[in-house]
């Protein structure tokens, strides 16, 4: 497996993660009556959604194939926000510290592979997605501390 096509792969896989935890996310702010945030955090699991086809159609266009499971990471960060939801009754609050929990992984993702020995091609691309999905995390943890700061 060329080194394009591992990070491909884990990038694919994280963004495909995030896509799933932003929407489970979404749907527990609306929930918890914080409509604006759902509304936000639908918009990031599309952004991520829309990363992760971008990828799949690079590493297609390069003849590499693209492993479709789920990274243990991200299966475990979406445990984590089950466990996190049980914990704090599905309030905003625990679902703001998950969120910002995944989207430090995402950002560690991404830096990673701007280390690898990639293609010129493939690092333009993952260069433009990490800076959004590193204002995406920064959101969402400034959410979060907004939120733990009315509560203190």
């Amino acid at each position: 497996m060329s080194s394009d096509e591992s990070v491909t792969q884990d990038l694919i896989k994280t963004l495909e993660n995030g896509d799933e935890g932003f929407q489970r996310a979404a749907e527990k702010l609306a929930s918890s009556n914080e409509p604006e945030l759902a509304a936000e955090f639908t918009k990031f699991g599309a952004q991520r959604r829309q990363f992760a086809t971008e990828l799949q159609q690079l590493a297609a266009d390069y003849g590499d194939q693209v492993d479709k499971r789920t990274t243990v990471p991200g299966a475990l960060h979406r445990g984590w926000m089950a466990v996190k939801d049980m914990l704090a009754g599905s309030d905003a609050d625990g679902v703001l510290d998950a969120a910002a929990q995944g989207e430090d992984h995402a950002v560690e993702e991404y830096e990673s592979a701007m280390k690898a020995d990639i293609s010129d091609g493939l690092r333009s691309v993952i260069t433009r997605q990490f800076a959004e999905v590193k204002a995406a995390r920064d959101r969402v943890v400034s959410a979060r501390d907004s939120a733990n700061a009315k509560h203190s």
